[in-house]
């Protein structure tokens, strides 16, 4: 709407933006001298878009003859609908509109004649973003295509700021994160990807809940960063005096809970870890994390497989599961194999003959000295046996000394009732069989392995927990899952971020 003479047709960027911001004000400024509001008001009773796609089978068809020529008309069903335009094809006295909704997109058509003088002067104030709701009937253009055609229109939100293009979208990874609610707007799949991610949470809340666990809430703000092994976000309470800590795992409020009588437990909820970013990494993330008492680590075994198999029926998907260019078969039961078997395989050495173990540690370019055998075995199996790990498969029994949190093998004191799930080379799952004596508990707690950092270590003082225990914890099995991993695999997501709404980023340049 802007006069030729008002336009910048020259090479600035920034002048063209400002330009089209000024183009869709112009719009905006007559929609107000209308008397129309261009952030529009209640609009009820609005149908969503699958749901009027689905009334196609009411749509009826007359054929008749006019002087020689066959010619078809359709009558359906009256509709209202609601949604953003994501393409427009204005032709004369005609404009043929793509209107999306978070459940699909529907064709509309508006014509002068159709819609009269005022309607077709709001049309002309419509741009590409804008929100509109319609009311009309429901029908098939000559060619076949549903559309609503167009008997009222009504203006719901102004867009100032142009969209992303059609076809070069918002390719950039950090942009799209950033600006998440284009992604959501105009990117194929996202909004759907999204949804999906819902559907997976509310199963795993429904599987538990049939399973007759109890969600609490748990604080986040801990005086000890315990139950995991990770650096956390530090911070202080001004009231109080206190240097507080943002919760690294939810575990040892779960578990005090066992000890209240609370025997089947879980919460859902966003964890802290002031540690790098990478695609299977944010420093913040959502863990499911549940405690049952009176089973053990194979119960959590069929739990989780449970949970999973759940997950997938909810968003309609089969058990063979596209992640990338590979295919994840989730068909239960999944696969069980023992650590130290894996690491035989694997690295080839035996894991029981320390001299193996610290050759083979050095060939790897592992730092040796000073370190436990069992920090090295670990160290090993990452580099070694992980990557290997396609899965979905259960690796059971690690060594006890890094696992201070799990109960030890009845006759093999040096083995954990301990499992982790891989799939893909990534841990998505950890789980014990809990450790509920309270005297080895406060031994363990107290004992730092020989090579490992502090942060590396679950080696952390916890006296109150220690005091629980010492009133009497029942024999237990406790499971942690990372949602957002299982999100990513169950929806073919390359990175941890594509399944976060708002992950964290640097400060825009």
């Amino acid at each position: 709407m802007l006069s030729a003479d008002d336009r910048p047709w020259i090479e600035d960027e920034n002048a063209a933006v400002h330009a089209i911001e000024a183009a869709r004000r112009q719009k905006m400024d007559k929609l107000v001298a209308m008397g129309i509001d261009p952030w529009g008001q209640r609009f009820d009773n609005q149908q969503p878009v699958s749901e009027v796609r689905a009334l196609e089978g009411e749509i009826t068809e007359t054929t008749s003859n006019e002087n020689g020529r066959e010619q078809t008309t359709y009558s359906g069903p009256k509709v209202r609908v609601a949604g953003r335009i994501v393409l427009m094809r204005p032709t004369g006295k005609l404009i043929f509109i793509n209107l999306v909704d978070r459940t699909g997109t529907i064709q509309l058509f508006l014509g002068q004649a159709q819609v009269g003088e005022r309607n077709w002067e709001i049309a002309q104030c419509l741009d590409l973003g804008d929100i509109i709701g319609v009311d009309g009937e429901l029908k098939k253009t000559k060619t076949g295509e549903l559309t609503i055609f167009v008997e009222e229109l009504h203006f719901l939100t102004k867009t100032l700021e142009a969209p992303p293009e059609k076809h070069k979208g918002l390719t950039d990874p950090e942009l799209r994160q950033r600006m998440r609610y284009l992604d959501l707007a105009y990117g194929d799949g996202v909004l759907e990807r999204f949804v999906q991610r819902t559907q997976i949470v509310r199963s795993v809340r429904d599987t538990l809940v049939e399973e007759g666990y109890f969600e609490i809430e748990g604080p986040t703000l801990h005086t000890i960063a315990g139950g995991a092994a990770a650096r956390p976000f530090e911070t202080f309470h001004n009231a109080l005096g206190m240097p507080l800590v943002m919760r690294i795992a939810l575990e040892l409020h779960l578990k005090r809970l066992l000890v209240g009588g609370m025997e089947r437990v879980f919460e859902l909820g966003r964890v802290y870890r002031n540690e790098g970013i990478s695609p299977r990494h944010n420093p913040e993330f959502t863990m499911l994390e549940c405690y049952q008492a009176f089973g053990n680590y194979e119960t959590m075994m069929d739990l989780t497989q449970k949970i999973i198999v759940n997950a997938l029926d909810a968003i309609g998907s089969g058990y063979k599961v596209p992640f990338g260019d590979k295919e994840i078969d989730f068909t239960p039961p999944f696969q069980r194999r023992c650590y130290r078997d894996l690491l035989a395989e694997h690295a080839g050495i035996d894991p029981a003959n320390e001299a193996e173990v610290i050759a083979c540690a050095k060939k790897l370019g592992l730092e040796t000295d000073g370190k436990h055998p069992d920090v090295l075995r670990n160290e090993i199996f990452e580099e070694t046996v992980e990557d290997k790990l396609v899965g979905p498969i259960f690796v059971i029994d690690y060594p006890a000394s890094i696992c201070p949190l799990t109960k030890r093998k009845t006759g093999e004191p040096e083995i954990a009732e301990r499992f982790e799930l891989f799939i893909q080379g990534m841990e998505l799952a950890n789980a014990y069989t809990e450790l509920n004596d309270p005297d080895l508990q406060e031994q363990l707690f107290r004992t730092q392995l020989e090579g490992m950092s502090e942060e590396d270590s679950m080696a952390k003082m916890d006296n109150d927990f220690v005091r629980a225990l010492r009133n009497g914890m029942p024999p237990a099995g406790g499971l942690g899952i990372g949602i957002d991993r299982l999100v990513m695999l169950l929806t073919n997501s390359a990175t941890i971020r594509e399944i976060i709404l708002f992950p964290l980023l640097r400060h825009e340049a």
